[in-house]
């Protein structure tokens, strides 16, 4: 049963509110958090603080609830392809089949033609 909180104005002097923010974020804390903490802190130091003063509202992250232990894991069978009706086979050949031996030239170059040795 959360109770709704005062909202106060306060002043302060610069140098002591610069003081307390730099304490809180120390603490991980917010400036209106450190100055709500401070105040309780010496209220219940003086004997003064009201025993049914709520608590300090927690900030961040909810707590974990503790969940139910897991359960054991459920195993599935390895999914497989089903069996096609033709297996696989191996690669098709390809229009120019490598051939074997020293790469050849290209055409001929351009110029004028050899002359014929049985020419005489």
């Amino acid at each position: 049963m959360a109770t709704e909180r005062k909202s106060i104005l306060l002043r302060l002097d610069p140098a002591v509110h610069d003081a307390l923010a730099r304490w809180a974020g120390d603490e991980l804390r917010s400036t209106n958090a450190q100055i709500e903490f401070l105040l309780r802190r010496a209220l219940s130091e003086a004997g003064r603080l009201p025993g049914n003063a709520g608590r300090i509202p927690r900030r961040g992250r909810p707590a974990k609830k503790e969940a139910p232990p897991p359960e054991a894991p459920v195993t599935k069978p390895p999914v497989t392809d089903p069996p096609t009706a033709d297996p696989p086979t191996a690669d098709p050949p390809t229009a120019d089949p490598p051939t074997a031996g020293p790469p050849t030239a290209g055409p001929p170059a351009a110029g004028p033609p050899a002359a014929d040795p049985h020419d005489d």
